[in-house]
């Protein structure tokens, strides 16, 4: 038999130290925390990325939680200490909700919601995108995907975007479908009915440098509300499912560098607060590992990798009034 060669032996050796590590448990170091908009009844709702040298942080303002009032601001700053607004989208016939920026491969931002029509009326939610090359100026509205299908979160990878919507209609039975883009404007369905078992919305996606694909998704129905952990290959048609086996909201699903999962996501025992998390992808296992300021009307984190930290943004309400927060958080 011919032996292997002494470059195939150190490969091997180097994919078992990664496959060992990506189990090792993930140490988290609070930094600092900072409010960084407060200004409205409620701010809530996060989404943060990075774009030409500069932290762009979006999220919903409205007199409450639910309120027919709700837009979406847009923060800017150049050293993550100072924020000043730059833009809000409103609008006149709808509530806007659960603001998310990404950026595009064309190099233009792309922020997402959705629009809650006052009822009764046919279509209970309208997903939209707009575009803007600076943060301050932006598109109109584009609809996107399907009538009272919400597409919670866009991840853009190898030129195209994926969210998943969940359904919100009066009529007919809950699924969570898949759909891709190549524009973020034109949505095709990948999987039409991804999840249809219990109440499945809220998820966050992440695709690895091998392709594969994973899914944080939240389920919220009586008997059936611990959170799920999705993973399928390309073309992304065929699922497993894990069971958590731990409730949770407002996912963010991430993968370090080293190959271990973080989830920053709102855990309710023994009361509501937002965590980071650790996730072991092969069985399933959520490990919470760092309790952020937090409680009451708290979540809906994103977490972008930056300098060597997790730079953090989330929302809480345990200072008294619901307020945007940005945490900044080493690992090793």
């Amino acid at each position: 038999m011919k032996s292997a060669s002494p470059l195939y032996a150190v490969c091997l050796l180097l994919l078992s130290a990664t496959l060992l590590h990506a189990e090792e448990p993930v140490q988290l170091k609070l930094e600092s925390v900072q409010k960084i908009w407060d200004k409205d009844p409620h701010n809530a709702f996060t989404g943060l990325t990075r774009f030409k040298d500069q932290w762009f942080c979006v999220f919903r303002t409205g007199k409450a939680h639910v309120s027919p009032d709700g837009s979406l601001q847009v923060l800017a700053s150049k050293d993550a200490k100072f924020w000043k607004p730059v833009a809000r989208i409103s609008s006149d016939t709808s509530d806007l909700r659960d603001a998310k920026i990404s950026v595009t491969p064309e190099g233009q931002l792309m922020l997402s919601g959705a629009a809650a029509i006052p009822q009764p009326n046919p279509v209970k939610h309208q997903s939209m995108n707009w575009f803007s090359d600076d943060g301050i100026h932006w598109s109109k509205g584009h609809k996107i995907g399907d009538p009272s299908v919400w597409l919670w979160g866009m991840k853009w990878h190898n030129g195209d975007v994926y969210s998943i919507g969940y359904h919100t209609g009066k009529e007919g039975p809950r699924f969570t479908r898949l759909y891709k883009s190549s524009d973020g404007k034109d949505y095709e369905t990948v999987v039409d009915k991804l999840f249809d078992t219990g109440y499945t919305n809220e998820s966050s996606l992440v695709f690895t440098k091998d392709d594969t694909c994973y899914c944080l998704l939240r389920r919220d129905a009586k008997g059936a509300n611990t959170g799920l952990l999705g993973v399928s290959r390309p073309p992304y048609t065929d699922w497993e499912w894990k069971d958590l086996g731990v409730r949770i909201g407002g996912p963010d699903l991430f993968q370090l560098p080293d190959g271990r999962f973080l989830a920053t996501v709102r855990l309710y025992s023994p009361k509501a607060h937002t965590s980071i998390c650790q996730i072991d992808v092969k069985t399933g296992k959520l490990t919470e590992l760092l309790e952020l300021p937090s409680g009451g009307d708290t979540s809906y984190a994103n977490m972008v990798l930056h300098d060597g930290l997790l730079n953090v943004s989330y929302y809480s309400s345990h200072e008294g009034k619901t307020s945007i927060y940005f945490a900044k958080v080493s690992y090793k």
